[in-house]
């Protein structure tokens, strides 16, 4: 196979969006991880739902994960 053969790469994502990405995750992740910090401390201990508890922390790693994921991103793209 050949050069000539072959089709150009072209990422899914711009490159150019993923500070803008990152910024997004983040903010949504600082907002679920503060809702789930006042929830705990002004829940007492019989009305706190373990579930909800499991899920506001679910859904704050995951957009820490994916904010974290195109912050490591777009710093690589900056040394090209």
């Amino acid at each position: 196979i050949t050069l000539d053969h072959m089709e150009r790469y072209v990422p899914q994502i711009n490159p150019a969006t993923y500070t803008v990405l990152t910024t997004l995750f983040l903010t949504i992740e600082a907002f679920f991880m503060a809702w789930f910090i006042v929830y705990g401390l002004t829940a007492n201990k019989f009305s706190r739902v373990l579930l909800k508890e499991l899920l506001l922390s679910l859904v704050a790693s995951i957009f820490l994960g994916c904010g974290t994921l195109f912050l490591f991103y777009g710093s690589e793209s900056t040394y090209e």
